[in-house]
C-alpha cells in the first residue's frame, strides 16, 4: 500500500504538469483548429529562462530567500514565454490561418525545431542543475513521502486551474473566447475581435506552460534545450485522451495519464517479471492514446472545436 500511495502522489504531481500544458494545446485547437507543436518548447524556454534568472540572482544577491527568488523567476519567465508565444502566433501562424491545414502543421513542427536550436545556441546543449530553492526535507504521508516542491506543484496547479476556469467562465475575455470557439465568424459580427482573442489564448497557454516548466525543472532538478519535447508530446496525448478542445478533458486527461504512467512504471517490473523496468514508463502514454482513440475517437469527455460552417 505504501508503494501504491507513493506512486499515486508521483502520478498526481506528473499529471498536474501534463494538465497545465495540455490546456494550452486544447485552448488553441478549440479556437483555430491548430496543433501548436511548439508548445513544449515554450515550456522549455520558460524553464531555461527561470534557471538563468535564478543562477544570476544567486550570484548577485546570495541572501535572497529561495521562495521569493522562485516567485520572481516564475513571473519574469511567464512574461518572456508569453511574449514569445504572442510573436510565434503573429509571425508564423496568423498568415497561414486560412491556408490548408498541412501548412500551419508543418510550420508548428518547424518552429519547434527552431526554438530547440536557438535554445541550444543560447544556453548550450549540456544539462544544467536546477537550484533547489525550497526546503528539501521530505514529509511523511501515510507511509509515503512527499516533498515541499511537490506540494508546491499541486498547489500551483490547483490555483492555476481555478484562475483559468474563472477567466473562461466569468470574465469578458472568457465570453469572447467561448464565442470565438463556438463560431468565429458570428462572434466577429457581434463585436468580438478574433485576432485579439487568439493572441490572448496563446499568451494564456504560454503562462500555463511556463508554470509547468518551472515546476518540472524544480521537481527533477535539471534543465536542457530538449526538455520540452517529451512532456509536450505527452501533454498533447493527454489533451486528445480527454477530448481535444475540451478544457475539462485536458485536465482529466493530464491527471489520468500521470497516474497511469506512475502506477504503471511502479509495477511494470513485477508484472513483466523484470523484463521491463520503470525506465519504460514512457510507453504508457502512447498505449493509452491508441486504446482510447480506438474505443472512443473523440476522447473521454468528447471533442469540442470551432464551427467553421
Amino acid at each position: 500500500m505504501e508503494i501504491l500511495l507513493q506512486q499515486i502522489i508521483n502520478g498526481l504531481v506528473l499529471g498536474s504538469m501534463y494538465a497545465l500544458v495540455a490546456l494550452g494545446y486544447t485552448m488553441v485547437y478549440g479556437i483555430i483548429n491548430l496543433i501548436n507543436f511548439a508548445h513544449g518548447e515554450v515550456l522549455m524556454v520558460g524553464a531555461l529562462t527561470s534557471w538563468a534568472i535564478i543562477t544570476t540572482a544567486q550570484e548577485a544577491m546570495p541572501g535572497i530567500p529561495g521562495w521569493l527568488l522562485l516567485l520572481l523567476a516564475l513571473i519574469i519567465s511567464c512574461v518572456v514565454a508569453a511574449a514569445l508565444n504572442f510573436t510565434i502566433e503573429k509571425v508564423a501562424y496568423r498568415p497561414l490561418r486560412n491556408s490548408p491545414k498541412l501548412a500551419p502543421l508543418i510550420t508548428a513542427i518547424g518552429m519547434s525545431i527552431l526554438l530547440q536550436t536557438l535554445a541550444m545556441i543560447i544556453f548550450k546543449p549540456n544539462y544544467k542543475p536546477y537550484p533547489t530553492l525550497l526546503p528539501a526535507a521530505p514529509i511523511q504521508f501515510g507511509g509515503a513521502v512527499i516533498t515541499t516542491t511537490q506540494i508546491m506543484i499541486l498547489g500551483m496547479t490547483a490555483l492555476s486551474l481555478a484562475v483559468l476556469m474563472y477567466l473562461v467562465n466569468y470574465t469578458r475575455l472568457g465570453r469572447a473566447m467561448r464565442a470565438t470557439a463556438e463560431n468565429p465568424r458570428v462572434a466577429a459580427l457581434m463585436g468580438v475581435k478574433p485576432d485579439m482573442v487568439i493572441s490572448a489564448t496563446f499568451i494564456i497557454g504560454a503562462v500555463l506552460a511556463t508554470i509547468a516548466g518551472v515546476m518540472y525543472a524544480s521537481n527533477y532538478g535539471t534543465v536542457q534545450h530538449t526538455m520540452g519535447f517529451l512532456p509536450g508530446l505527452k501533454a498533447f496525448t493527454a489533451a486528445v485522451f480527454g477530448g481535444i478542445g475540451n478544457l475539462a478533458g485536458a485536465v482529466v486527461g493530464g491527471i489520468l495519464l500521470g497516474l497511469i504512467e506512475a502506477i504503471g512504471s511502479g509495477y511494470l517490473g513485477v508484472v513483466t517479471g523484470g523484463v521491463l523496468g520503470s525506465h519504460y514508463s514512457d510507453i504508457f502514454a502512447f498505449i493509452v492514446l491508441i486504446v482510447v482513440l480506438t474505443l472512443r475517437p473523440s476522447g473521454l469527455l468528447g471533442e469540442r472545436v470551432a464551427d467553421r460552417a
